[in-house]
C-alpha cells in the first residue's frame, strides 16, 4: 500500500467539479490550478509520510480564503508559508479557521509532530459559494442531496487510508450530526467526537482562544 501522503495528495488533486448543484450554488475547486496541485503534493509528502495510523479530523468543506486557495485543508496561504515552510505565490489571505488550527498546531508542538498523529480533511473536500459567500454542504436540503453520493465516496476513501478506525473527530456541532448520520449507515468509524468549529471560536469567542486550545489539546492527547 502506498504511503498516506501520496494517496491523500493524489485523491485531492483528482477531485472534479462535476457536481449537479442547485441553482445559485457554485463549486470551489482549487485543484484545477497547477501550483495548487504542486503545493498539495509537496505538503502531503512532507507531512504525511509513512503508513502509521493517524486520527482523522474532518471539517465541513473548504472555504474561499483557506483550502479554497491552497487546496490544503485548514491551511491558508500565510500559514502555508509561515508555519509549514512552503513559500507560495497565492494571494496572501488569512482565514479564521486556519488561524485557529495553526495556533493549535504550534501549541501541540509544531506541524511535523501534529501531522504525524493527525490527518485533517473535510466531510466534503470541495467547497461551495452562494454568490460570493461560503456555503456549507448541509446549508440546504437540495445541496445535501446533490453532494450526498460524492460525500459517501469521499468518506469511504478517507476510511481506507491509514487512519485509526475507532474514532473520527468532527469540527463543528452540526457537521458532527451529519457525520454521525453517515457513519451510522456506513459503519466506517467506532465513534464521532465533536469539537467546536475553529471559525466559530475565532469569530465569536476569540477572547477565550487559549481556553479552547486547551480543550482541543485535552481531547487530542487522549489518542
Amino acid at each position: 500500500m502506498a504511503a498516506t501522503g501520496k494517496l491523500f495528495g493524489e485523491f485531492l488533486c483528482s477531485l472534479k467539479s462535476e457536481l449537479k448543484l442547485p441553482v445559485g450554488i457554485s463549486c470551489i475547486n482549487p485543484y484545477l490550478d497547477r501550483e495548487v496541485r504542486q503545493q498539495v503534493k509537496t505538503f502531503t509528502e512532507k507531512f504525511y509520510s509513512g503508513k502509521r495510523k493517524r486520527i482523522l479530523i474532518l471539517g465541513i468543506n473548504p472555504g474561499r480564503f483557506g483550502a479554497g486557495i491552497t487546496g490544503i485543508p485548514f491551511t491558508d496561504p500565510t500559514a502555508l508559508d509561515r508555519h509549514c515552510g512552503m513559500p507560495n505565490s497565492f494571494i496572501q489571505k488569512k482565514e479564521l479557521s486556519s488561524d485557529f488550527i495553526y495556533h493549535l498546531i504550534e501549541a501541540y508542538g509544531g506541524p511535523r509532530k501534529f501531522y504525524d498523529r493527525f490527518l485533517i480533511s473535510s466531510v466534503c473536500p470541495l467547497g461551495f459559494l452562494k454568490g460570493s459567500v461560503n456555503y456549507n454542504y448541509y446549508d440546504s436540503p437540495q445541496l445535501l442531496k446533490s453532494v450526498n453520493p460524492f460525500i459517501r465516496k469521499s468518506l469511504l476513501f478517507h476510511a481506507s487510508m491509514s487512519v485509526r478506525p475507532e474514532v473520527v473527530i468532527s469540527l463543528g456541532k452540526k457537521n458532527a450530526l451529519f457525520l454521525e448520520s453517515f457513519n451510522a449507515e456506513m459503519k466506517l468509524f467506532g465513534s464521532v467526537v465533536n469539537l467546536e468549529h475553529p471559525r466559530y471560536i475565532m469569530q465569536y469567542k476569540r477572547k477565550q482562544l487559549n481556553s479552547y486550545i486547551r480543550d482541543y489539546l485535552s481531547v487530542l492527547s487522549a489518542f
